[in-house]
């Protein structure tokens, strides 16, 4: 009697014609063939095919495969996307530019966001191109509580507040704590990616509030995100002071505390903190850092850090001919207008000069460090010293942001692995896609699917050919995109396919706690 046939090869099926040979070629949405892919975690560097479907990568192999779409990668590096856990440029152009510098997942941590819903919900109704995320902005919370303000998640609203007397020095009441601490618990409630402390603009509140949140943070099982409390190589009150806050910190709640731009809050005493970070490590308290290739950061010429007695000194002797604005540096007189009459002007300050050897060798003491990661600290494009808007494309030409909103990425990979051949390039993708992902993964799920290329990772891939991975942009002429991304996929979909951006691709999504 006639049996069904209930297990079978396609192989098997194949030969005896019960099947379609046109359904192999179909199985996957996109191959990519004989590129280098490297996967950080378990250390593959080799000529491989990566087959996608469904967002997910489904099959890494040295045999042929085929999908509704091939593409021929050979020569090329296959990388996981790079993930910017330090990005303050949220808007859809911020997010444009990034992607040509290899990221597919920029994260706003050190500043955070508040009310965490109406970030997420903003993002989602826009639509974005690469994924995105928030941590909980505790200084937001600082500042509705102190002055009793309904709070934004608005950049203006931030921008106003900051220009706000009576919070940046001013102790919190018990009250007003307990406030702060609602209203950062509402923001993990509503899935905020842990708790980001700009201390460093507040310099003046509380040890004991700090304390606190960071308690909730590790009540929670969520990280803090730190920029540290000082700015300063003269004690007291200097950076060193700061980084032990948070080691004290971290020791003392469990929480994990990521420390912010080591390279810059450190000045020249990285050769004191980065020891005092490692023992740390190496005695079991959970730290993790970031820096950013670069000798120059940027904020706001009002912030606290460039005012009070002796600030000048405490930095480093430093001048107004260290501050930019739009490319061109400061005389006095036009520091101490700006500072009056708009502190909310953006500047750079030139705190290391990278073309000095020994300037250089401090810069990478703070990128060096052991699973340390890099994170752009870049921000949103000024035209004319006002926002450009976010659907703009292309970016124009005279528009304005720190280089590192442009270049972060491809400039570390040149500088550290072509140029100078510090790093393997394998150690080099590590600090930019897998790290960071590491350190986020324990509090959020989403984070063990990303960072990585594997079978059952989230398809965030990028491919660039690697003797071509240039940064453009420079202090003069930011607006410049990085070179030599070929293509930028994002939870399976291109958003840069042959180096030309779709701008109807918007497949990121939101990475919530």
């Amino acid at each position: 009697m006639w049996q069904p046939i209930k297990h079978l090869s396609v192989l098997a099926l194949l030969c005896l014609g019960l099947t379609n040979p046109s359904w192999a070629t179909h199985e996957y949405d996109l191959v990519l063939t004989g590129g280098r892919v490297i996967d950080p975690e378990s250390g593959l560097d080799a000529v491989r095919n990566v087959a996608i479907r469904d967002g997910k990568i489904v099959a890494i192999s040295e045999q042929a495969m085929h999908g509704k779409r091939q593409i021929d990668v050979a020569g090329l590096v296959v990388s996981p996307g790079f993930i910017d856990m330090h990005a303050h440029g949220q808007t859809l152009l911020a997010n444009r530019v990034q992607a040509f510098d290899g990221v597919t997942t920029a994260l706003e941590l050190e500043s955070g966001a508040f009310p965490i819903d109406e970030y997420y919900r903003i993002r989602a109704e826009e639509g974005r191109p690469i994924n995105y995320g928030a941590s909980v902005n505790w200084l937001t919370a600082r500042i509705a509580a102190l002055l009793e303000l309904e709070p934004s998640s608005r950049a203006d609203w931030f921008t106003e507040a900051l220009n706000r007397d009576g919070w940046q020095d001013t102790i919190a009441t018990p009250e007003q704590l307990d406030k702060i601490e609602q209203l950062v618990a509402e923001g993990l409630d509503q899935g905020g990616l842990g708790v980001g402390f700009l201390t460093g603009y507040a310099p003046g509140s509380g040890h004991k509030e700090y304390y606190r949140i960071n308690q909730l943070a590790a009540e929670r099982g969520v990280p803090s995100f730190t920029h540290a409390r000082f700015l300063s190589m003269a004690e007291p009150q200097s950076s060193f002071e700061a980084i032990q806050e948070i080691i004290a910190v971290a020791a003392g709640t469990g929480v994990h505390a990521h420390i912010v731009h080591l390279n810059s809050i450190s000045l020249k005493d990285i050769e004191l903190i980065r020891p005092m970070i490692l023992r740390s490590q190496q005695q079991g308290v959970k730290l993790s850092t970031e820096a950013y290739p670069y000798g120059a950061g940027a904020t706001s010429i009002g912030a606290a850090m460039f005012r009070g007695e002796g600030w000048r000194e405490r930095i480093g002797g430093i001048s107004a001919n260290n501050f930019a604005v739009d490319g061109k540096r400061l005389s006095e007189e036009e520091f101490a207008q700006l500072q009056a009459e708009a502190p909310q002007t953006d500047i750079i300050i030139h705190f290391l000069d990278a073309s000095k050897p020994d300037e250089q060798a401090l810069i990478d003491q703070a990128i060096l460090m052991p699973e340390g990661v890099i994170a752009s600290d870049g921000g949103d494009w000024l035209l004319d010293n006002k926002p450009v808007a976010g659907d703009t494309w292309p970016l124009p030409d005279k528009a304005w942001s720190h280089p590192r909103s442009a270049g972060t990425y491809a400039r570390f990979v040149s500088n550290y692995v072509s140029e100078r051949e510090v790093l393997s390039l394998s150690e080099a993708i590590a600090k930019v896609s897998y790290y960071p992902a590491k350190i986020l993964q324990q509090a959020i799920p989403q984070m063990r699917h990303k960072g990585r290329l594997q079978v059952g990772a989230d398809a965030d891939i990028v491919v660039f050919s690697l003797p071509e991975f240039n940064d453009a942009a420079t202090f003069a002429k930011p607006a410049q995109l990085s070179q030599g991304l070929k293509h930028s996929i994002v939870n399976g979909q291109f958003v840069i396919e042959d180096g030309k951006l779709d701008t109807s691709a918007l497949p990121g999504q939101a990475v919530r706690n």
